[in-house]
């Protein structure tokens, strides 16, 4: 089992010298006893052996983890860098990248890649026992990974070096000899080459199921890319409606939240007494996440150093070095917080609002309520100049044992994102403001008969799970009992593409609110405006991030090849 894993860890030098598109990186010595211990071990075709070699993957998934969060974030419009920030951070917000950048690092994509493809070539995958086929569900998630590895290369890069088969010669190390694949490219490739797992379990031995991908939302992930947008919806749709897993957004009522240490405001009106209102992050819980090394020690890996970046720590004398933009700041204070209550004088359950007058504490109390609860920003108490002047914790980010990668508003923001583009803007639209379930449809959420009948099964999910005490809009997550907001709603518009165009903005600026600070929007931002040919769009939102156009960064940004790292 040790050779095993020591020859895992030996091959990852394979491809450097591939990324590197140069010399390989190993010494012909190094690379020649690699290949006579992948000729004696010929097949992995031990449980031992393979859970050996799934932890060497993992392991090599946590190079990848940090640098996921922040390529997705230093460079959206969410985010603003402080005095503080490193070069190579400014060069990302910048888009100004060059080869020794240390997040410009090709090779570790290509770690988990040749892991991958020696793994899926030398298991026994026809080896059966009672007819069933022993290493089918191992198999199935390193298909997984190997897809999400590519699929995150490909979004970096633009185009890349395409190989499914391990390199075990130093002559085949030549990225010349290998096609060079664009995202969509990647996506086709491996929609097809994930089908054969839809419904494949995960292993079945492991303490923690989210160390692996769900196949089902990896195939919405390429389908959504890939512009594929019905088969999408309905992969994510059947993910979050399966059978005995069903996923319905949270488990727990909107306002019995207390023990989650929610943002909190009070605002005072002469019509009611002291109200009290609350985000509930509990509806963005992880489905696959990354373990670091402080969290399992088996991995042998890594921590993560995002809370370095995002948080005040004793490693960065607390002065961090990301923290939310003005766009971000902007966008969230033009939002609406509803709140329903009973009144005690009439009572009736009324609906009420924050005056737009009402002068707050913190402004990013203003509107929707997530930022305040991501960013507490608090005076450090520390009088020694060397220190910031202010404490930011960042609540999402602050962690060394666990990344998480999906969440399920995550999914169901994608499934809205495919719902809409399918064809289904009112359905999309249900699931930002009400969630779509049985009872919702009795009480007050509208989709018409065309497009109930034309979405069919897309939209109906399991009865008996899907209440309306646990389904409700995303939007909700951060804006209260949203449902009951007269204002948030299509408008009257002549056409279905135009609601269609007005959905997907909601659902853009929704994921903003929702997923920031988890890696996502830059690549929701890049999807947009590939799927409709308008640098501008991307160019504009990112260029504004610190509220006023930046001319340099905007002329930039409008060309595409400057969104994708270079390749060395």
């Amino acid at each position: 089992m040790n050779t095993i894993k020591k020859i895992l860890f030996v091959t990852v030098a394979l491809p450097l010298g591939l990324v590197g598109l140069g010399a390989l990186v190993s010494s012909c010595s190094e690379i020649d006893s690699a290949f006579v211990e992948f000729e004696e071990d010929n097949n992995l075709n031990d449980k031992n052996e393979l859970h050996y070699s799934l932890i060497g993957i993992i392991s090599k998934l946590q190079e990848l983890t940090d640098r996921t969060i922040i390529l997705g974030e230093v460079r959206n419009d969410l985010t603003t860098l402080t005095e503080s920030a490193t070069t190579d951070l400014k060069q990302l917000a910048n888009f100004d990248v060059d080869i020794n950048n240390k997040y410009n690092t090709p090779k570790d994509y290509f770690a988990v890649i040749q892991n991958c493809n020696f793994y899926l070539s030398r298991v026994d995958s026809l080896l059966k026992i009672r007819g069933k086929k022993v290493f089918e569900e191992e198999i199935a998630a390193i298909h997984g990974y190997r897809a999400w590895t590519y699929l995150q290369f490909a979004l970096n890069y633009g185009t890349v070096p395409f190989v499914t088969e391990p390199i075990l010669k130093e002559k085949d190390a030549d990225p010349s000899l290998y096609p060079q694949y664009s995202i969509k490219e990647v996506c086709d490739y491996f929609i097809e080459d994930l089908k054969p797992y839809v419904d494949t379990d995960i292993p079945n031995d492991s303490p923690d199921m989210d160390e692996y991908i769900p196949i089902r939302i990896l195939l919405g992930d390429l389908c959504l890319w890939s512009g594929k947008y019905q088969d999408a919806a309905k992969y994510y749709h059947d993910y979050l409606n399966k059978l005995g897993y069903e996923k319905p957004l949270s488990g727990f009522s909107r306002t019995d939240i207390m023990e989650y240490n929610p943002g909190t405001c009070i605002w005072r009106n002469k019509d009611f007494k002291d109200v009290e209102y609350h985000y509930n992050p509990k509806g963005a819980y992880y489905i696959f996440s990354i373990a670091m090394n402080a969290n399992n020690e088996e991995y042998n890996g890594l921590t993560s150093k995002l809370d370095d970046i995002f948080s005040s720590t004793e490693n960065n004398n607390y002065y961090f070095q990301a923290t939310h933009s003005k766009a971000y700041d902007q966008l969230s204070q033009s939002q609406k917080y509803t709140l329903t209550y009973f009144d005690p004088v009439t009572s009736e359950m009324d609906t009420v609002s924050p005056p737009k007058d009402l002068i707050y504490s913190d402004e990013l109390l203003r509107g929707d309520l997530r930022l305040s609860y991501i960013y507490n920003l608090s005076p450090y108490k520390n009088s020694n100049d060397k220190y910031n002047k202010y404490y930011l914790y960042n609540r999402k980010l602050y962690t060394s044992s666990w990344i998480k990668i999906y969440t399920i508003s995550q999914v169901y923001l994608k499934f809205a994102e495919a719902l809409n583009l399918a064809g289904y803007p009112q359905s999309a639209f249900a699931i930002l403001k009400y969630g779509l379930c049985d009872d919702n449809y009795g009480n007050y959420l509208y989709v018409d008969d065309d497009e109930k009948e034309r979405a069919g099964d897309l939209i109906k999910f399991n009865p008996e799970e899907f209440k309306k005490e646990n389904t409700w809009g995303i939007h909700s997550l951060g804006c209260g009992n949203v449902e009951c907001d007269t204002t948030y709603i299509i408008p009257e518009l002549a056409t279905r593409e135009d609601s269609i165009a007005f959905v997907e903005q909601k659902i853009l600026d929704e994921m903003a609110l929702e997923c920031s600070c988890e890696g996502t929007r830059f690549y929701d931002l890049m999807r947009y405006a590939l799927r409709h040919n308008d640098n501008e769009f991307l160019a504009n939102k990112i260029a504004r991030r610190d509220g006023e156009l930046n001319e340099d960064l905007y002329q930039r940004l409008l060309e595409r090849k400057n969104w994708y790292l270079p390749l060395p």
